[in-house]
């Protein structure tokens, strides 16, 4: 009985059902009906309004098998503008101002772009971190797949030689990822929800640098999983004291109560790439599961 082989399966792939019903060649009413489709084939069915539930499942679990079979234990994730340029272009942009608003706007893009290239040097230098003895890696670089930080992000992992995950989402206006994602982890996503789900499901550190809506809205989203206990403690850097000091009185959130001074524990004002990967470092040697040695 040694050399007994039992099959793995018994029941056909759905891969070869579907190329059989795709080339069936069988042409009669009821088979050009869409009743007829194989489910997982038939789109208008799948976009049903009642069909959201597996929808959302299917957004959970797509990324969470691609970033499975990368190997990627864990995400280091960057936050921040779709809208604060490299120096170059945003002192292009401050040439090309022709009023008094427009140039005090582009003043403070180019005031801010420097966070372009710390971005670029802290992904780069997460980016090198090394695989555990499982061979799976950690702090793997992860923006939203847009331009400007994001994409500062991303290109930091590919001057490191390394790859990057994207996670981008559909927009009314037209939306590409930033050419330096890696295109096998370059996801879309149409919910909003399940994209900030894939943010933090892997994501050991969190980088904020300064943004608009977005970027308030997946920060401030983490500070209150941390905050409730929902997730573990991580090391969230918000890059730009003075950025975020100004467009949010966190002091005046402890006077009025509705936070405790602990709260502003949660994260760390920081400025410089070398600044933030320390307090990462020392966030996890700390640790007894620290992927960090």
């Amino acid at each position: 009985m040694s050399d007994t082989r039992v099959p793995s399966r018994v029941f056909r792939r759905a891969d070869q059902d579907a190329e059989t019903a795709r080339t069936s060649g069988h042409d009669t009413p009821q088979t050009a009906h869409p009743a007829y489709r194989l489910a997982f084939q038939d789109m208008e069915f799948l976009l049903r309004e009642d069909l959201r539930p597996v929808r959302f499942q299917l957004e959970l679990l797509k990324p969470t098998l691609l970033l499975d079979e990368a190997n990627i234990a864990s995400l280091f994730v960057f936050y921040g503008s779709a809208r604060i340029p490299e120096p170059a272009k945003a002192e292009a942009m401050l040439e090309l101002a022709d009023t008094p608003e427009s140039r005090r706007i582009a003043e403070r893009l180019v005031a801010k772009s420097k966070y372009y290239d710390v971005a670029r040097e802290l992904a780069r230098t997460a980016s090198c971190f090394a695989r555990d003895a499982d061979g799976k890696r950690h702090f793997v670089v992860c923006s939203g797949g847009g331009p400007s930080i994001m994409e500062a992000a991303n290109r930091g992992a590919a001057d490191a030689g390394c790859e990057s995950v994207g996670l981008n989402i559909v927009l009314p206006h037209e939306q590409a990822p930033n050419e330096y994602v890696t295109p096998s982890l370059s996801f879309q996503f149409h919910y909003f929800a399940l994209r900030k789900m894939h943010f933090l499901l892997r994501a050991r550190a969190v980088a904020v640098f300064p943004g608009g809506f977005g970027t308030f809205d997946e920060s401030f989203e983490l500070l209150t999983l941390i905050q409730t206990g929902k997730i573990e403690p991580m090391p969230v850097l918000f890059y730009g004291r003075e950025f975020w000091e100004r467009v949010v009185n966190f002091e005046a959130l402890c006077e009025e109560g509705v936070i405790s001074p602990r709260d502003l524990k949660l994260f760390h004002f920081v400025e410089t790439a070398e600044e933030g990967w320390e307090i990462v470092r020392d966030f996890y040697r700390e640790r007894d599961d620290a992927p960090l040695e």
